[in-house]
């Protein structure tokens, strides 16, 4: 999963939301020194990793991505699943998003002294700059994507697959309205950070 998803399904401290995010900064190269609450949620990102991507809806939405694009299709799916997560966000969690970014950014940046060199500039540029709000529309997605293409270290296809999303959102936007409720029980079911269920409801349509 991508940033918004892992926070969404950290605890509401600091030390939740650092370990939830240094799994993609790292990890375990990382955290012998940081406290227990850190090491937890470091292992709770490696279960939502691990449960997403062997997940049969998830890996069966790599096939609405062209020959092109698809060796990348497991990036695109996670960005594009936090675009619905934040279109869907009423149906997920009782507080706005506008208070869960402002509250996770200042979480964040409380820890973020102890993040490694490379999480330091990414968590810094994307509370400064509100990267979840790109990610409110597909023109944001498209550029989040490109991103993320022109910083792989070898030649690839993987700029403009934002056309598929475009060709196949709807049915996207379903599998993740089926996987992200599974997900959520799944993380509450394991619990391996105490889990704090209060703000976050499930989908009912």
């Amino acid at each position: 999963m991508n940033y918004l998803a892992h926070l969404f399904l950290a605890q509401p401290n600091a030390d939740s939301h650092f370990g939830n995010l240094l799994g993609d900064f790292g990890g375990n190269k990382h955290v012998k020194q940081q406290p227990i609450a850190v090491q937890k949620a470091l292992a709770n990102h490696y279960l939502v990793d691990k449960f997403t991507d062997n997940h049969p809806v998830v890996k069966s939405a790599k096939h609405f991505f062209s020959t092109k694009h698809r060796r990348f299709a497991s990036i695109a799916i996670d960005v594009v699943f936090d675009h619905f997560l934040i279109q869907h966000w009423q149906h997920f969690h009782r507080d706005p998003l506008v208070d869960f970014k402002r509250k996770s950014y200042q979480l964040l940046n409380e820890r973020i002294d102890d993040m490694p060199s490379r999480m330091r500039q990414v968590v810094g540029n994307m509370t400064t700059n509100d990267w979840f709000k790109e990610y409110e529309t597909l023109t944001g997605i498209g550029f989040a994507l490109d991103n993320i293409a022109n910083r792989i270290r070898f030649a690839n296809s993987f700029s403009g697959s934002i056309e598929d999303i475009h060709s196949h959102y709807d049915a996207l936007e379903a599998v993740f309205l089926e996987f992200f409720p599974q997900l959520i029980e799944h993380v509450n079911q394991q619990g391996l950070e105490v889990t704090n269920k209060e703000n976050i409801v499930k989908l009912n349509f």
